[in-house]
């Protein structure tokens, strides 16, 4: 097919159809992107800095013409949009005022006469993003990327073709150089040739295990580095001393924010046994209390998933489970409405080899699981065969501590959800990918990490 079509996923209406580009009009863009990298690559931090700032500025001040855009093509909540569009600002400011620190040269003292250690851009990146964070996804790697000294081009989801156009304007509008970054609308089909292209010097994906294995091993054939952030099935511990309110609604929050359609959501809920039927019940008059509705609806806690096809597939795991011998408490039927919408779920009795236990749901369903001490906690959290995020709520905090430092994940926060933070890094271990975003250890991801001995 060639044309890509986004679909309001609350009203199953056609957007709009965006014509797919040719191989040849791909590869003048990449050229292009290769072409501004010769002479960007040599602009001072400043210049970039001003340009970065510039883009924070648009986004800012236009914050709901581009929240109404990601609204409309995958579902999310108007307020939580606006909430990305404001994420995104934030990044680029974190690098304009910080890229010079992060990559300053780093003197080793050697029997050299001088010697050191620089950081120096590589060229073309290719980003492959999804669809449930249409802005910061593309951000979150565009403004390290670009601000490092190099160029980039993206593969954007096919359903948020409108936010992925609305970026490249956007940085074209701020005064970087035309081509610097652009966005190729072409099928999944064409991305080995992208990445085979010899001016393409990395990539980094964002997406599900099977994405990052086919990018990863193309890549790999072709010598040129990754960045994968992959699925994640996020444990949070709640300890017996939790209050549980509190517990409750940073639950509630943590599944069904973006509609449930986050990889570091909290999705397997591990509850001691103590207070395992108090915070079940507490927890299931929240989430039923939680107003599903239209995303542009101001008072709407979560709306529709992003598009028919997923909302189906996540029933099927619902369903599944339910055969393997999980419970359901709460929600597991679809609506009888237009759109994409999946009520507010709780499966219980979960176990190992359950569908709800082992894989990523993405969508507003959790897992709630019975441990019998802390010890079990750890241990039914580390069963998994992801690693992005997981959580532990509790009052003591020394406790939350230990018990994060033996969880296996990326992102391990007490008390909080698990949230991207431009001054820390961010990704996973296990096939929750690897490598990392954001803060200085993101930004060297992508650079020539370079020597320099001078006798």
């Amino acid at each position: 097919m060639n044309k890509s079509i986004s679909i309001n996923p609350a009203t199953e209406e056609k957007i709009a159809v965006y014509n797919r580009l040719t191989v040849e009009e791909t590869q003048q863009k990449i050229e292009k992107a290769h072409q501004v990298f010769k002479e960007w690559k040599h602009t001072s931090y400043i210049k970039r800095a001003q340009l970065m700032n510039k883009l924070a500025d648009e986004l800012e001040n236009n914050t709901d013409y581009y929240a109404e855009i990601a609204t409309s093509e995958m579902g999310k909540t108007i307020g939580q949009s606006r909430k990305e569009v404001e994420k995104c600002a934030w990044v680029c400011r974190y690098y304009a005022e910080n890229t010079k620190d992060l990559l300053q040269d780093n003197t080793v003292k050697t029997e050299a006469e001088k010697s050191y250690v620089t950081f120096q851009p590589l060229g073309v990146v290719l980003a492959v993003m999804p669809w449930n964070f249409p802005y910061y996804q593309v951000i979150r790697f565009l403004a390290p990327a670009l601000m490092a000294g190099n160029t980039g081009v993206l593969k954007h989801a096919s359903n948020v073709q409108g936010c992925a156009f609305a970026i490249e304007k956007a940085i074209t509008k701020v005064g970087f150089p035309k081509g610097i970054f652009s966005n190729l609308n072409v099928a999944s089909d064409a991305i080995e040739a992208v990445i085979e292209h010899k001016r393409i010097v990395a990539v980094t994906l964002t997406g599900s295990a099977p994405a990052g294995q086919s990018v990863a091993s193309i890549a790999g054939k072709n010598l040129k580095k990754t960045v994968l952030e992959l699925g994640g099935n996020d444990a949070y511990i709640v300890l017996d001393d939790a209050d549980l309110e509190e517990a409750t609604d940073l639950a509630t929050l943590g599944r069904l924010q973006n509609n449930g359609q986050t990889c570091i959501a909290a999705k397997r809920i591990i509850v001691l046994d103590k207070i395992y039927d108090a915070f079940l019940k507490l927890y299931k008059e929240k989430m039923e209390a939680a107003k599903m509705g239209e995303p542009t609806n101001e008072n709407t806690y979560y709306g529709p998933l992003a598009r028919l096809d997923l909302r189906d597939e996540l029933h099927k795991q619902v369903e599944k489970t339910i055969e393997q011998g999980g419970t359901l408490i709460l929600g597991g039927k679809i609506p009888n409405r237009k759109g994409a919408y999946y009520p507010a779920t709780i499966l219980t009795d979960l176990k190992d080899g359950m569908e709800a236990f082992n894989e990523e749901l993405f969508g507003p369903v959790a897992s709630v699981i019975r441990a019998k001490d802390e010890a079990h906690a750890i241990e039914l959290a580390n069963n998994s065969k992801f690693g992005l995020g997981a959580g532990v709520i509790t009052r003591d905090k020394k406790k939350g501590e230990k018990i994060a430092l033996q969880l296996e994940a990326g992102s391990c926060f007490v008390n909080k959800l698990v949230a991207s933070d431009p001054r820390l890094p961010f990704g996973g271990i296990k096939t929750s990918g690897f490598g990392r975003e954001l803060s200085g250890y993101g930004i060297k991801e992508f650079v020539n990490t370079k020597t320099i001995w001078i006798d």
